[in-house]
């Protein structure tokens, strides 16, 4: 493992300026929210285009991108690649705040409105309303966007990256590939890929494939005959470049896909491209609109000096890892060695990197409890301080690369109660061995939003595919106060508020079965029996030094140690920081949900959902259930009493500089309205 280090992730060393994004295409220009205009900021204009890139495999700074230098070259030497982008930014980019902020989209989606500026949601910011309260553009921020994943299917304003194919001797390189698909509801076919709007490698004609299906992760491997199984096949233009053709297969199954079931398609396949360039994207289209002072840049003043002179990123999930993963692949500074982002908000990541650079990699993949569990994705190093990996003795760190550089960032983790069930959150915190605390970088803060989910489901929330309520706990507002405290921290370096998360030192970060945890037996309610704990497996040889995965499916060696918070009596997280709703709580609140039986795989985890489970309103009602909680009407002596304890935890919250005083405002107002849970 020490030569996956030295060949996939080493230094990087300059390269002369600009030499790595060559064009920026602005196809449209419109303004956004109408003209609305944004308090001192002032109206803002959307860009939309084109950015087009030219690599050299030479330099050291690129050599970490797996295959490119088996990339088709330019006169020149250099691989090119193109990749769509979204600006907004205001329409004197003057009046902003002199920050760009990054949203590094998932699947193609753009997020950054959703979380931060409360706003519907969906890819179309030509839509009425999609500038939500506009926080973002009050904050002055200049809001970007770009296609970082190759594997994208075009529509639905999905951004799109155009990366370059992988070719041996002038042809397309083969090699084997292994595709897991499931469902929760009985369908005829399945796109290799799992989702719907993703393209994915053409199983090459007459080579020999098999189709597996298993009940649960670990169980046994059964073939499904090839008489019973078939593949469809449907081909686009690429909008990037019309030439090139961007390709979805599909298994068709005769008597359908069954619920909650494995499938698992390994066979041999073709149209491997670098997908690492999407790193590459980022990294040279954010450091291109902080330095470069031509006409070609929308982000100048009218002097024609560049505007920006500090750029944080967020990334929610999937692309949190790829922030992580970036950090770790040392390409947070630029071919000039110049610093690319200076703050990094990577958002319930959980511990995990990415299948993000590697040959035939499938970026969208991610290890959960039961679906996808072995693909590369959470991987060690889990931690932002050096850790020693149990399996291989190889110490290691996300921010390793920095060690001699003034190049780091500042960087904000928040997570979810839900990673620590699903996606391995305490390695982020603990040594991959699971036996103690781990130590913090000066840079780092983590915040562990306690009693949450992944995405806050809809208040009032439904059951959907899971035993219980999905949980509504809205974490968004910690977001908002800790940018503005990120940014602070970066500009005038002003200490952000302290780091929570629990503690094996502290017994607040315990391990995870009923009797450790202290959750409560409630009437109705399931406990896990199972939890999502990365697994170390053998992905073959070549692993290690060239990204090529060879043993399909892989060898599992053993699990990496995972731990969650203890409950209290009601079975709340505790040392965590709870957003109001929880720290005064009219229900249970967990990071934990169970598949229901009509959806297959009965009692494994639902994926990334958390459950809310009421407390009784009053105590003959907590009698009758045999409910051992407390009822609302014996937790607070009436309405008023509730609102009282809820607008002081607002005060505690704010004061510590975790949450702005307008959503404070806008939490107690909501409290108010719950005035149907309190008997009169």
């Amino acid at each position: 493992m020490r030569r996956l280090v030295a060949v996939l992730f080493l230094g990087l060393a300059p390269l002369p300026v600009q030499a790595e994004l060559v064009r920026l295409d602005i196809k449209d220009r419109s303004p956004f929210a109408g003209g609305k205009v944004f308090g001192d900021v002032g109206a803002y204009e959307m860009l939309r285009g084109v950015a087009h890139y030219a690599l050299d495999p030479a330099d050291p700074r690129n050599k970490v991108i797996v295959d490119l230098d088996l990339a088709p070259r330019n006169k020149d030497g250099k691989v090119e690649f193109a990749s769509e982008f979204c600006i907004l930014v205001p329409k004197d980019p003057a009046k902003g705040n002199g920050a760009a902020f990054y949203d590094v989209n998932n699947r193609g989606g753009k997020l950054a409105l959703r979380f931060f500026n409360f706003a519907p949601g969906g890819n179309d910011l030509a839509k009425k309303g999609s500038e939500g309260d506009g926080f973002l553009m009050r904050q002055g921020y200049t809001v970007v966007w770009c296609g970082w994943i190759g594997e994208m299917w075009p529509g639905d304003d999905r951004l799109l990256l155009s990366a370059p194919p992988v070719l041996e001797k002038g042809k397309p390189v083969r090699g084997s590939a292994r595709f897991e698909m499931s469902s929760d509801t009985k369908v005829d076919s399945l796109p290799l890929s799992r989702r719907e709007n993703h393209a994915t490698y053409v199983l090459v004609p007459g080579a020999k494939a098999t189709l597996t299906v298993r009940n649960r992760v670990d169980g046994p491997r059964k073939e499904v005959p090839a008489s019973k199984w078939s593949l469809t096949t449907t081909e686009v233009d690429s909008p990037l470049d019309p030439k090139r053709k961007i390709i979805q297969q599909r298994v068709v199954l005769k008597g359908g896909f069954e619920p909650g079931k494995l499938y698992e398609l390994i066979g041999e396949v073709e149209g491997a491209f670098v997908q690492g360039t999407g790193f590459a994207a980022v990294r040279d289209l954010i450091s291109f609109l902080k330095n470069d002072a031509s006409e070609q840049n929308p982000c100048r003043a009218a002097s024609g000096k560049p505007v920006l002179n500090r750029a944080q990123a967020f990334g929610v999930s999937q692309s949190g890892r790829f922030l992580r993963h970036l950090l770790y692949l040392g390409m947070n500074e630029d071919e000039m060695g110049r610093i690319v982002f200076d703050g990094l908000m990577p958002h319930v990541a959980g511990g995990g990197l990415g299948f993000f650079n590697h040959r035939f990699a499938q970026p969208t993949r991610h290890n959960g409890q039961h679906e996808d569990h072995t693909y590369p994705a959470d991987m060690f190093p889990f931690t932002y301080g050096p850790d020693v990996d149990p399996f291989t003795m190889r110490e290691d760190s996300i921010l390793g690369r920095y060690e001699k550089s003034k190049k780091q960032p500042k960087i904000m983790h928040t997570q979810s109660a839900a990673e620590y069930w699903h996606r391995a959150g305490s390695l982020v915190h603990t040594d991959a061995a699971g036996t103690k605390d781990a130590e913090i970088p000066a840079n780092v803060r983590i915040y562990a939003f306690g009693g949450t989910q992944h995405g806050p489901a809809s208040d009032p929330p439904s059951r959907g595919n899971a035993d219980n309520l999905a949980n509504p706990a809205d974490y968004r507002p910690f977001l908002r106060g800790l940018l503005v405290a990120l940014d602070h921290w970066v500009k005038d370096n002003k200490t952000p508020p302290p780091s929570v998360y629990p503690l094996l030192s502290e017994k607040s970060l315990v391990h995870w079965d009923r009797k450790s945890s202290g959750f409560p037996n409630l009437p109705g309610v399931r406990f896990p029996n199972v939890i999502q704990a990365p697994a170390y497996c053998d992905h073959g040889p070549d692993f290690a030094t060239t990204g090529i995965l060879s043993v399909h499916p892989p060898k599992v060696i053993g699990h990496y140690k995972v731990f969650v918070p203890r409950s209290d009596s009601d079975g709340n997280d505790l040392g965590t920081l709870l957003v109001p709703d929880v720290a005064v709580p009219l229900a249970t609140y967990t990071g934990w949900n169970l598949r229901r039986k009509n959806i297959g795989a009965d009692g494994q985890l639902a994926s990334l959902l958390g459950s809310y489970i009421p407390f009784a309103k009053t105590k003959a009602e907590r009698e009758r259930t045999k409910d051992p909680r407390a009822a609302i009407s014996e937790r607070y002596k009436s309405l008023e009493d509730y609102l009282e304890r809820y607008a002081a935890v607002c005060r505690a919250l704010s004061d510590q500089g975790y949450l702005l005083e307008e959503d404070a405002a806008r939490l107690r107002k909501q409290a108010a309205e719950r005035k149907g849970l309190f008997v009169p």
